[in-house]
């Protein structure tokens, strides 16, 4: 064989170059894999990244004002709200302008409704006016300024175009402000009257009772995890039924027998009375209130916090307990200093999901919560289906999801999610 032959490149067995051969199959490897994943791929971006992109973008999104008021916010842009007048004639001209072909188009309600989370009284306002508009004469001498001004006196003051001046770019910070109880101002960002203050309360709330039902669900949980890893195989199979049990009856079941169980003649109350332990003119308020949401809330996500903890208890070998009793240590030590340890991973896996489950719920406090034991997710159900203020339920959505991201953040730092473990 000659020097060039051997020096040369290698080849494979259709004469090119096996380098160039060998990247091609691993080209066409990954383009396989890719295809295979591609469904759930697309399953995934369609159905989870494109609803958190549109809600982000919600968040932000104010083209109403600008859309429906266009002439206006040209007009009005060069108005000083701090002279205490209101704009001039070319500004009410504007608008009768614009509000003549929002009430062709019946979009005049729907920028009343939107202004009308800034300044109360904003809807009747553009509706009543929405009807009076309708017959002006564009091309007539009449002063449009006292026209509007006979339709509503609160055309003449300052607030109601300090709002749409203020509104009127297409993209705002205004639904953060108001998830935070704060509002644009003429200065700036500024607190909300302590009246209407309620978002930072929920989010509080939310918070805090999302942890007490996590700890409560490790308390109660655990002991029967231990209980199912440690009793022989048909004791435990029979007992992880009862736990699953409750994933075969409807959520909204569970929720509603709750209720019945907690109210003041509801059964734990009768029992207490029977017992002697409550006098029936004092019987114990457990429902529409925070103890009513912890307690239901606890028994429907406590399956979650047993299931990830027994599976990793499954996998602690007993002859690390003997191995430790061996050398002297009592039981609570072997437990303390051995198995609890090596069952912290399942712990944590349990808490996760947990939390995360319980700081999104609204149907449970909805239903036994009352007024002080909802949740941050129900006044975001309420601005979805009900008030119809997606852009709010898009900002609190978003803050949550922050506060989420941000909390895993700090576990992960402060625990380790590597830790965290499934089983195995």
């Amino acid at each position: 064989m000659s020097d060039q032959s051997t020096s040369g490149p290698v080849l494979a067995a259709d004469a090119t170059p096996l380098k160039r051969s060998l990247a091609r199959a691993l080209r066409l490897q990954k383009m396989r894999a890719l295809a295979l994943i591609a469904p759930l791929l697309l399953f995934v971006l369609i159905t989870f990244i494109a609803p958190i992109a549109d809600m982000l973008f919600r968040s932000v999104e104010n083209q109403i004002v600008s859309e429906t008021l266009p002439q206006t916010v040209v007009a009005l842009a060069d108005w000083d709200p701090t002279t205490g007048e209101a704009p001039d004639e070319a500004v009410y001209r504007a608008l009768a302008a614009d509000l003549k072909v929002a009430v062709e188009d019946k979009t005049h309600t729907r920028l009343g409704s939107r202004l009308n989370y800034e300044l109360t009284g904003a809807s009747s306002l553009f509706r009543k006016s929405g009807r009076k508009v309708k017959r002006m004469d564009l091309e007539s001498d009449t002063s449009f300024k006292e026209a509007f001004s006979d339709i509503d006196r609160k055309w003449g003051e300052v607030a109601i175009w300090e709002t749409i001046q203020t509104y009127s770019p297409k993209y705002t910070n205004g639904y953060f402000l108001n998830a935070v109880d704060m509002r644009k101002g003429p200065d700036g960002p500024e607190a909300r009257p302590e009246n209407q203050q309620i978002y930072m309360m929920l989010f509080g709330r939310t918070l805090f009772m999302s942890l007490v039902i996590t700890m409560s669900c490790i308390i109660l949980g655990y002991p029967v995890a231990w209980l199912l890893a440690n009793l022989p195989t048909r004791t435990s199979n029979l007992l992880m039924i009862l736990v699953l049990l409750p994933f075969w009856t409807s959520l909204l079941v569970r929720t509603s027998a709750w209720k019945v169980m907690l109210q003041q003649q509801g059964v734990i109350n009768d029992t207490l009375v029977w017992l002697g332990l409550v006098a029936d003119d004092a019987r114990l308020v457990m429902i529409n209130n925070q103890f009513g949401t912890i307690v239901a809330m606890t028994h429907i996500l406590l399956p979650f916090m047993i299931l990830p903890m027994y599976s990793v208890m499954q996998t602690i070998q007993p002859s690390y307990l003997r191995a430790a009793k061996s050398m002297g240590a009592t039981n609570w030590t072997a437990f303390w200093r051995v198995y609890f340890p090596q069952s912290v991973p399942g712990i944590g896996a349990g808490s996760i999901l947990v939390f995360i489950l319980s700081i999104g719920y609204y149907i449970t406090p909805e239903i036994v919560g009352g007024n002080t034991g909802t949740f941050i997710s129900n006044r975001i159900a309420y601005h979805i289906s009900s008030s119809l203020n997606w852009g709010l339920a898009a900002a609190l959505g978003a803050i949550l999801l922050a506060v989420v991201l941000l909390l895993y953040y700090v576990y992960d730092k402060i625990v380790g999610i590597d830790n965290v473990k499934l089983g195995g």
